[in-house]
């Protein structure tokens, strides 16, 4: 599309008017409307004939600026179709940010056309339509009820992702788990009508790095018999966010074609409340061999989890990754914008955090701090699957995981909210993408 056919969305600068070219008459329009690059502030910018000649939108002071800032715009901006002119910055995140901040969820009522966005001539499109499908992915299995994505459904989604890229896809479902010995994913999923399952996608030449990624895959949380407030409870459909970042980074890596054997590995439960939902004080049997006393059984992420883990482990690969939505102390930690990321490998996790910053993905390193390990001392089994002292729930967790994870080389585990409270730039309230950008950047760059 030509550029007389797009509207032109002047990014501008704390400061920045006099480099765009104005005539007179346009600059003392922005001034008398207090306009001086001031961020997120958008103003119509009229033409010598009163028409309109496009939108002053402004991105704020260089130093702290966001990388997605340019995802303001679109909230802000009428149905249309756009060019972005000005300051930019990476015309790459810039158009990603643009993209992401007018999506919308559409799948219940009719939402009003969105602006779109004709991509600069120095963006990568390639990059930008896979990482806003990547992450648009994500958003719409999370924002998505569980009454339309229970275990049942999410199995379908997640075949039909592994057909349209022509992934091999297995499925363990029900009392076959119990037979493959999957017992904790089992125990776990039991008292929901819908059966527990571990569901396992591969992509990839076998000679390539091979790379496991894990997602949990609670698609509604109770708590349990240890059931949740009614509070607790209104997001529980969002627990299966990990699942759901977790196949928008294989997306990803699949559309990008990097050199890598991938294996996505989901556990998909209803933590549902029945006569044979398993017990506080239970002792469960994992596929390692560790046995569980369970102190909470609103503690099921980690759970089946590690069942998976343990699989993932066996084959030595090169690297796992896991995301779960799995502990409030997180966001106690950390707040809702940033998340915590425990690995064996600091290396790898400071090329996380680098390529987070870079493209609005943070994360912060947290240690897996070994003198906490004693906190998931249990009596009568090998451990507990809550800690003892009340205290680094987010780390206590990232241990426990640990424990089924012995071979690989490098093991990230990511506790991601999967949810934005309040809008933020690219990133309207509801379901969002954590993880997906920061980590496609550190395994491109690790293994391409």
């Amino acid at each position: 599309m030509s550029a007389s056919t797009t509207t032109p969305v002047y990014l501008v600068g704390e400061g920045g008017l006099a480099t765009l070219g104005l005539s007179g008459a346009q600059k003392g329009w922005a001034e008398a409307n207090g306009f001086s690059g001031q961020r997120g502030k958008l103003l119509p910018l009229p033409s010598a004939d009163g028409g309109l000649e496009g939108y002053l939108f402004g991105v704020g002071p260089a130093e702290g600026r966001p990388a997605f800032v340019a995802g303001l715009a679109a909230v802000s901006l009428p149905a249309a179709h756009y060019r972005l002119e000005g300051d930019i910055g990476d015309a790459t995140l810039a158009s990603i940010a643009f993209r992401l901040g007018a999506y919308r969820f559409d799948r219940y009522r009719d939402v009003k056309a969105t602006p779109t966005l004709e991509l600069p001539n120095s963006a990568d499109s390639a990059e930008v339509d896979r990482q806003v499908a990547a992450a648009s992915l994500a958003r719409d299995l999370i924002n998505t009820p569980s009454s339309d994505l229970g275990p049942d459904n999410l199995h379908k989604e997640i075949e039909r992702f592994a057909a349209e890229r022509s992934m091999e896809f297995k499925a363990i479902v029900g009392d076959d788990l119990l037979k493959q010995n999957f017992p904790m994913i089992h125990a776990v999923g039991r008292a929901s009508t819908q059966k527990p399952r571990l569901l396992d996608i591969s992509w990839g030449k076998a000679s390539d790095p091979k790379v496991t990624l894990v997602g949990k895959g609670v698609t509604f949380d109770t708590g349990g018999l240890d059931i949740k407030t009614a509070a607790g409870m209104l997001m529980m459909k969002k627990d299966m966010g990990g699942a759901a970042n977790i196949l928008g980074l294989a997306s990803a890596i699949v559309s990008a074609k990097l050199p890598v054997r991938l294996r996505v590995l989901i556990p998909v439960v209803e933590n549902a409340i029945a006569g044979d939902a398993f017990r506080p004080g239970d002792v469960l049997h994992s596929r390692k061999g560790i046995t569980v006393e369970i102190g909470n059984t609103d503690a099921e992420g980690r759970l089946i989890l590690a069942d998976a883990l343990a699989l993932a482990d066996e084959e030595s690969p090169e690297l796992i990754v896991d995301m779960a939505t799995l502990t409030g102390a997180a966001r106690v930690a950390l707040g809702p914008e940033l998340s915590p990321l425990y690995s064996t490998d600091d290396a790898f996790a400071k090329t996380i955090t680098e390529a987070g910053l870079r493209a609005e993905d943070p994360f912060w390193q947290m240690p897996l701090w070994s003198s906490y390990d004693g906190q998931l001392a249990s009596k009568i089994a090998d451990m507990n699957n809550t800690g003892a002292g009340g205290y680094a729930g987010s780390v206590i967790a990232a241990l426990f995981l640990k424990r089924f994870v012995s071979n690989a080389k490098a093991w990230v585990h990511l506790d991601i909210l999967a949810w934005a409270p309040e809008a933020r730039p690219g990133r309207p309230v509801g379901a969002t993408d954590q993880g997906i950008r920061a980590v496609f950047a550190a395994i491109k760059q690790r293994f391409a």
